[in-house]
């Protein structure tokens, strides 16, 4: 395959900074959340190319952003030169809908009403491969991560654990992708986005009082933080291990909670999800090239989770000031 320079984004780059003008803003999210009714605030999204919701219920939200998001690969994979790009944001829908089958099927439950679109395959697809055991058509990491989990499940295995087994397999795969494609700045994200999980996860084990060994299970290879570095300290050693990085303020405030107890985790979260943001954002000062593909794919992703927070909250009765606090920062 002949190496792809970024002159060849140049089409899609185009297109993608006049799609950037139909993005959720920080404006449009405040509208939404002002508005009198949920009819209003759902009225917004037709300023950002959504189509109309009949009625603002779980159901209709569910099909509404699951429309938009297979719209969004679909029209995305076909535009760029390297279709690993796309593959890179798609994983993680394929690794939740083998999460959602195995599980079920350990319990005997119908898991249709879980699965997501949105993946390199449909969830048909997975679903029907699953069921008749067939899953030749599916990549080897993903075919094997899938045989493992179900067969530590159906072994009586902690089913936590067959989740360990998907995702480490799923962050393995997307960073193999990423080399694959050849951009540092998609490499740099997916280290980022291992670094953010690691960082998570090393908060929530301390705060259980959970020892290395749990955590050597828990945490992923790949990052720009060692694996060995995080082990080897203590939760207050977080800030330190972090504080040359993106994730510095993050690390700050989740090492202040690694004691039982210690307070809520939303503010810490939603730390960890702007400084990818912030890193993402970089893509918008470069005219062209895969990172205004790479930022506009991640933008959209934010997006879709800002619509379902805002619109489910409403619906739930919570005031705009809860959900404000739970929102991340805007792609533009």
């Amino acid at each position: 395959m002949a190496k792809i320079k970024d002159t060849d984004y140049l089409t899609i780059s185009a297109r993608i900074r006049a799609m950037e003008n139909r993005l959720l803003t920080r404006e449009r999210m405040e509208r939404m959340l002002d508005a009198r009714t949920d009819d209003e605030a759902a009225k917004v999204l037709s300023e950002c190319g959504y189509g109309e919701l009949p009625a603002l219920t779980h159901a209709a939200l569910d099909e509404l952003l699951s429309a938009a998001r297979a719209g969004l690969y679909k029209e995305l994979k076909g535009a760029v030169p390297d279709k690993r790009l796309v593959d890179v944001f798609q994983m993680k829908y394929d690794y939740h809908n083998a999460k959602t089958l195995i599980k079920a099927a350990a319990v005997g439950a119908e898991a249709d009403r879980l699965l997501m679109e949105g993946g390199r395959w449909t969830a048909a697809q997975i679903k029907e491969a699953y069921q008749r055991d067939n899953l030749r058509d599916f990549t080897d990491p993903f075919r094997q991560a899938i045989v493992q989990a179900r067969e530590l499940l159906n072994g009586g295995g902690d089913p936590q654990l067959a989740d360990f087994v998907l995702d480490r397999a799923y962050f393995a795969e997307m960073s193999q992708a990423a080399k694959a494609v050849g951009s540092p700045f998609l490499e740099g994200y997916v280290r980022l986005l291992i670094d953010s999980t690691n960082l998570r996860s090393a908060v929530r084990c301390a705060r259980m009082g959970k020892g290395n060994d749990f955590l050597n299970q828990v945490l992923l290879p790949g990052g720009n933080v060692e694996v060995h570095t995080l082990t080897s300290g203590k939760g207050s050693d977080l800030a330190a291990l972090f504080r040359a990085g993106p994730l510095s303020e993050a690390a700050a405030a989740g090492a202040a909670l690694t004691a039982p107890g210690s307070g809520e985790l939303t503010a810490f979260e939603r730390l960890c999800d702007n400084a990818v943001m912030n890193y993402l954002a970089q893509a918008r000062r470069i005219p062209f090239g895969e990172q205004a593909v790479i930022g506009y794919l991640y933008a959209r992703e934010n997006e879709f989770t800002a619509i379902r927070t805002i619109l489910s909250g409403r619906m739930a009765g919570l005031d705009g000031d809860t959900i404000r606090e739970r929102l991340r920062e805007a792609y533009v």
